[in-house]
């Protein structure tokens, strides 16, 4: 998800007002499967949580693309804290 987003975040910075509405809906869309996921009643709670944290990137996209990518990287450092010791 993180790759496809950051993908995303570049085609939205190069593109002009109607290549970003193209990758905006594309983001909107990919929201709307997740928020349908989670809703779904055969879904456990890790699955769950996870699609909630899909639905925090997502969000973060729409909200502001051109920050997603540093946001994505204070996000991966706060969830995994332990992996910057390396």
């Amino acid at each position: 998800m993180e790759r496809t987003l950051l993908a995303l975040a570049g085609e939205y910075e190069a593109g002009g007002a109607g290549r970003r509405m193209e990758v905006r809906q594309k983001v909107i869309t990919a929201r709307q499967h997740a928020e349908w996921a989670s809703r779904s009643h055969g879904v456990d709670e890790s699955r769950r949580a996870a699609k909630a944290e899909v639905l925090l990137w997502i969000r973060i996209w729409l909200e502001n693309p051109p920050l997603f990518a540093a946001w994505a990287s204070l996000r991966k450092r706060a969830c995994h804290p332990a992996s910057d010791a390396m």
